[in-house]
């Protein structure tokens, strides 16, 4: 497509008074602004929205990758239990488990690594007694952190 400005037409005037003729192409300037902008603030927010719970559970030379959607029981640095980030009871945990998973046989236990070791061994021991499995939730060790030790 195009378009002539100026007297460019061949000698004949574009539109009246010899101004120049109007321009009908879409400026795609600011679409491509916007939507980089919105971009980058949903690369920015991503993040963010992993977990709700700040735990840093502890590293272990050898992790098992397991795909099983249980519930996941949160135990923070400061000793409060969550299920599936609700705060729960310890009392009432296995209540609650069967309560709101119903076919639940096993369950994830997540302590941060700085937590001690007396709230676990109640939880555990909680769970233990409902006759549900306990499995820990570790991280891997890093080769690179591997090579500083």
């Amino acid at each position: 497509m195009a378009f002539s400005f100026n007297g460019s037409n061949g000698g004949r005037r574009g539109r009246r008074f010899g101004g120049p003729s109007a321009m009908s192409d879409i400026n795609v300037v600011p679409l491509v602004d916007v939507v980089l902008v919105l971009l980058v603030i949903f690369m920015i927010t991503a993040n963010v929205m992993e977990f709700g719970l700040d735990i840093q559970v502890p590293k272990v030379t050898r992790v098992q990758n397991t795909a099983q959607d249980l519930p996941v029981i949160s135990i923070t640095k400061n000793g409060e239990s969550y299920l599936n980030d609700k705060p729960i009871n310890i009392n009432l945990l296995a209540q609650g488990i069967r309560q709101r998973f119903r076919n639940a046989t096993a369950v994830y236990v997540r302590a941060d690594k700085e937590t001690p070791w007396d709230p676990i061994a109640q939880i555990v021991a909680q769970l233990g007694d409902a006759k549900f499995e306990v499995k820990m939730v570790t991280a891997p060790i890093d080769a690179s952190e591997r090579r500083r030790r």
